[in-house]
């Protein structure tokens, strides 16, 4: 199956509640590439890539992070997959 990429910005309470650490950690054990990183605004932004199905389940583990967080709205833009990262940090 080919791989396809996704830009998601979730927001709500998701900066130093350990949101980067929990996105990272699924990612990971999923096989995603890409990274994650909080923004200026107090959102995270997150690339990953791999292929649709694994993304899909990754979509919806994101909505709703660890118990710490609050995620109030996730924006998700679906792309091409760049193949930029061979693996997945936290930035």
């Amino acid at each position: 199956m080919e791989d396809c990429s996704v830009r998601i910005v979730v927001e709500g309470l998701v900066q130093g509640v350990g949101f980067r650490y929990f996105v990272s950690a699924k990612a990971v054990a999923m096989g995603i590439r890409g990274f994650v990183r909080n923004r200026t605004d107090g959102s995270v932004e997150i690339e990953a890539e791999a292929s649709r199905p694994v993304l899909d389940e990754f979509l919806s583990i994101v909505r709703q992070g660890p118990r710490s967080a609050h995620v109030r709205k996730q924006t998700v833009e679906w792309q091409e997959a760049r193949h930029r990262q061979p693996t997945f940090e936290i930035r």
